[in-house]
């Protein structure tokens, strides 16, 4: 406590003022859907030294996302985070990186095509989904659509790359939407998932078609804790064949060492 004016005054703890980041992830909840407009190679996208070289830009007609948008600013499509490079009243432009190709269902598509859109979320925003990233993992096909009353039940192939991050009722972003894990079959390396009709109208998955492809990322939390848990799996097995070897080491002495005993004694006895 401190003193003022010859009385003794409570002390009164203040928290810290902590600035938080005016963005951050993506939540899954789709905003809406725009409708890819351009799919452009260009050949004299500009590099860092002045060089030109080709790239591949996409361009969007949407509302939604176009309010607050800045260039740099991130907006994810079908749930891959990317960068926006010029926008107008009606559109914004990204850049697809040659490693977003291979990762994403974004190579696969055409003029007229819907996809999903997201803006990055605020800090105080609500997270109604969960934890996005925008950083896909693969592309996975859908295998098949059934529907039960008015849901719609989606079965989707995944590799085992991702397969042990994908758990029964645990979060998964299709095409950037949060959704809930249902089955997964882990021989047959599938999962399912059912959406609800408001869901059915908002996201682009239910206007595919099986064999089509829609992008996976698994949740970004298992991720982490399989890592840390990895690196812990990995002192464990290294101190395991360490005893081991200590193991065998003795046992060996404990062998060897009543014969070595036994041949020094019929040396002395001759």
């Amino acid at each position: 406590k401190s003193v003022t004016g010859g009385r003794p005054r409570p002390f009164v703890f203040r928290s810290a003022r902590v600035r938080l980041p005016t963005t951050m992830v993506f939540t899954g909840i789709v905003e809406e859907m725009g409708t890819v407009v351009a799919l452009d190679r260009k050949a004299d996208l500009v590099m860092w030294d002045g060089s030109k070289s080709e790239g591949f830009v996409l361009k969007i007609k949407c509302k939604v996302a176009l309010q607050g948008a800045y260039i740099g600013c991130s907006i994810a499509v079908n749930g891959t985070c990317l960068t926006v490079t010029a926008f107008d009243a009606e559109t914004f432009e990204v850049n697809c990186a040659p490693e977003t190709l291979r990762r994403t269902d974004l190579g696969d598509l055409a003029i007229g095509h819907l996809v999903n859109i997201e803006r990055s979320m605020a800090a105080g925003d609500r997270n109604s989904g969960h934890f996005v990233q925008g950083h896909v993992d693969e592309a996975g096909t859908i295998l098949e659509f059934r529907r039960e009353g008015d849901s719609l039940w989606v079965k989707i192939s995944l590799s085992d790359a991702i397969l042990p991050f994908v758990v029964p009722k645990g979060y998964i972003a299709v095409d950037g939407t949060s959704l809930t894990v249902c089955e997964v079959n882990q021989q047959e390396k599938w999962f399912n998932l059912m959406l609800i009709a408001h869901t059915q109208q908002c996201i682009v998955i239910p206007k595919k078609k099986v064999g089509e492809r829609v992008n996976l990322e698994a949740d970004c939390l298992g991720k982490y804790a399989a890592a840390a848990v990895g690196g812990l799996r990995e002192r464990v097995h290294s101190l395991e064949r360490r005893m081991l070897i200590t193991q065998i080491t003795a046992g060996l002495a404990i062998t060897v060492a009543p014969l070595l005993c036994f041949m020094a004694l019929s040396r002395r006895s001759r």
